[in-house]
C-alpha cells in the first residue's frame, strides 16, 4: 500500500499513513473539546511550532497560508511579536497620520471644498489668517466681514450727501446697517453660494451665466424685499407704508443693478475662488 510522510521545516512532528487509517497526535483543537480549555490556554499547553519557510524544500508561497494558520494557534504575543513587527509599526504609524489627518481637516460645505486645495492659507500675516478663518469659519467669517463693509458703506454714504458731518451724522442708522450686514445679508448669502455651488458645482462659462440669472430672478429681489421692509420696520412704518416703499423703490433698485451686477458676478463665479466669494 501506499506510504506517504510530510515533514515541516522546523517542524518535529511527523505525519505519516499506514494503510487506510491516519496516524497523527491529537491536534489543539480535540484538546480543547476534552479539556474545555480556553483560546489563551490551549495555545499555552500546547504551543504550536512556527515553520520557518526554505528555498531548500518547498516554496515561500506554500509556507505563507500555513504559517498565518498555525500563528493564529500560537500565543498572540508570539505571533506578533517574532511575525510581523514591521507590520505593527508602520500599521500604528498610519493609522495615527490618519485619524490625526483627519481630526485636523474641518468640515466644510460643497462651495468651500471645491476650492479647499487651492486656497492660499500659508500666507502670512492678516491676509494669512483672514484667508485661514474663511476655511474653518466661513459663515462667522462672512457675517463679520458683511457687517463691516455695511457699516463703513452707511459711514461714507453719510459723509459724502449730509451737509455737516459732525451735527447730522446718524450713528443709530450706521449700527442698523451693521446688524444688518451682521444678521441677514452676509448668512443669505453664504447659503445662496453653497445653494449655487451644490446645483452648479463646475466654473465653466455656461454655469457662470446660470449662476448670474439665477441672482438677478430670485435672490436680487428676495434681498432687495428685505432690505426695504428690514428699513421700514426701524423707522415705525406700518404694512401699508412698506408695502408703498416696495413699490416705488423696489424695481428702480433692481433695474439699476441690472446694470452692474451681472458684470461683478461673472468676475466672481469666473476667476475668484469659491471660498472668497
Amino acid at each position: 500500500r501506499k506510504e506517504c510522510k510530510k515533514t515541516s521545516a522546523g517542524d518535529s512532528r511527523n505525519y505519516q499513513i499506514f494503510g487506510k487509517g491516519l496516524d497523527v497526535p491529537e491536534t489543539p483543537w480535540d484538546l480543547r473539546k476534552k479539556r474545555k480549555l480556553s483560546s489563551n490556554q490551549m495555545a499555552q499547553r500546547m504551543p504550536v511550532p512556527i515553520p520557518r519557510a526554505t528555498m531548500s524544500n518547498t516554496t515561500i508561497s506554500h509556507h505563507i497560508p500555513k504559517r498565518i494558520f498555525l500563528g493564529l494557534l500560537a500565543p498572540r504575543t508570539h505571533f506578533l511579536a517574532d511575525s510581523l513587527p514591521h507590520f505593527r509599526r508602520h500599521h500604528r504609524l498610519a493609522r495615527t497620520h490618519f485619524h490625526h489627518r483627519k481630526a485636523a481637516r474641518p468640515s466644510l460645505s460643497p462651495m468651500t471644498a471645491l476650492s479647499y486645495s487651492s486656497a492660499p492659507s500659508r500666507k502670512p500675516g492678516f491676509v494669512g489668517w483672514y484667508v485661514r478663518m474663511l476655511e474653518t469659519h466661513p459663515l462667522k467669517t462672512k457675517s463679520v466681514t458683511s457687517s463691516l463693509i455695511f457699516a463703513a458703506a452707511d459711514f461714507t454714504s453719510q459723509i459724502i450727501t449730509l451737509p455737516s458731518f459732525s451735527a447730522s451724522y446718524d450713528i443709530i442708522r450706521t449700527f442698523h446697517m451693521a446688524i444688518y450686514g451682521l444678521l441677514i445679508l452676509g448668512p443669505s448669502q453664504h447659503k445662496w453660494f453653497d445653494f449655487l455651488y451644490k446645483i452648479l458645482p463646475k466654473r465653466d462659462v455656461p454655469s457662470t451665466l446660470k449662476k448670474i440669472f439665477l441672482g438677478q430672478v430670485i435672490f436680487g429681489p428676495i434681498i432687495n424685499t428685505v432690505f426695504f421692509s428690514y428699513n421700514g420696520v426701524l423707522q415705525g412704518e406700518n404694512v401699508v407704508q412698506i408695502i408703498a416703499r416696495l413699490k416705488r423703490d423696489l424695481l428702480p433698485t433692481l433695474l439699476g443693478g441690472a446694470m452692474f451686477w451681472p458684470i461683478c458676478d461673472f468676475v466672481t463665479f469666473r476667476f475668484i475662488p469659491a471660498h472668497l466669494q
